[in-house]
């Protein structure tokens, strides 16, 4: 791939210790077993949703955030991309705190100019498949992180 000409931030989203809650951090490590070394590019995990998201993506250009979701009209395994706030992410939503949109929204009104014009999320479909302890993530997840690579890639070269 060619030298990005945005200053683009790649988060995967999750929490490696609840199975495929954490398939965001798990197309990370995909993502950084291809070398993955693009200047201008920053592939990073988070832990974290919320106002600490909104943190991580500032002085950015654009950001790329592969997260699980919860649709109904897909099934387990899917993956899609959307801008911010038209699916329900995991972890960018949080019961404990402002959502990744909040926290947009309230920044922007206070007059933070730093908040990335481009947020897009990666999102791969649980469905209705049970979240439980463990780092190893149900087959259906499994088998989509190579799509969720390849969404990750098609939206970096849309850089432009």
């Amino acid at each position: 791939m060619k030298e990005s000409k945005k200053k683009t931030i790649i988060l995967g989203i999750g929490n490696p210790i609840l199975s495929d809650d954490g398939v965001g951090i798990h197309v990370i490590e995909e993502l950084k077993k291809k070398k993955f070394d693009i200047p201008g590019i920053t592939v990073d995990s988070a832990f974290t949703g919320g106002m600490n998201l909104l943190d991580m993506i500032v002085d950015h250009d654009r950001a790329i955030l592969v997260d699980a979701i919860k649709r109904n009209d897909k099934k387990p395994g899917d993956v899609g991309v959307y801008p911010i706030g038209e699916v329900s992410a995991f972890h960018t939503t949080n019961p404990h705190d402002l959502s990744l949109p909040q926290a947009i929204d309230m920044a922007k009104r206070l007059g933070e100019k730093r908040i990335p014009k481009d947020i897009r999320i990666v999102g791969i479909n649980l469905g209705e498949l049970p979240t439980e302890f463990g780092e190893n993530l149900s087959p259906e997840i499994l088998n989509s992180i190579p799509k969720a690579v390849k969404a990750v890639e098609k939206e970096i070269k849309k850089d432009g």
